[in-house]
């Protein structure tokens, strides 16, 4: 296979409050990196990264998201083509998770209904700080039709 040919590409939408760590998650997925202090996304930003999974090579486009209010209209475009959306929320943060059924509002006005969805709970390496329980969000994901997982990046943890 030459460079640049892949037998499978997925577009990829990370959504979620700011500061949820989408662009943590990112980070480390695609580069292995994980720094303590991020810069908040403005606009949209994205990674590539290219695995290969029975022997097939699958690019996947994972574009991180703004999260801030002002940013959805640039973000609603972004939706098209998503082959599947990670919607982050942040264990320590209550108000991340409340906000999560507005965020899924945005899915179902710009995305196909098949889309796949992923609830992440970020941080879950912050126990004593934990606001939100494994169990909520595993709830939140099952009636919602999505999948759930929990992820530390600072520990590696689900990344």
């Amino acid at each position: 296979m030459e460079p640049g040919e892949h037998d499978y590409i997925f577009k990829l939408l990370a959504i979620g409050d700011s500061n949820s760590g989408k662009s943590a998650l990112l980070l480390k997925y695609t580069d292995t990196k994980w720094n303590e202090s991020f810069v908040p996304t403005i606009g949209v930003d994205f990674k590539i990264k290219i695995i290969e999974i029975q022997g097939k090579s699958v690019k996947l486009q994972i574009w991180d998201t703004a999260g801030e209010e002002r940013f959805k209209n640039i973000i609603s475009s972004y939706y098209r083509g998503a082959s599947g959306i990670l919607l982050l929320y942040d264990i320590t943060d209550r108000e991340s998770f409340e906000n999560l059924n507005s965020w899924l509002i945005d899915i179902e006005k710009n995305t196909k209904k098949d889309v796949c969805k992923i609830l992440v709970g970020t941080n879950c390496d912050l126990e004593d700080e934990r606001k939100v329980t494994y169990q909520e969000g595993k709830e939140f994901a099952t009636s919602n039709g999505m999948k759930f997982i929990e992820v530390s990046v600072e520990n590696n943890i689900n990344v």
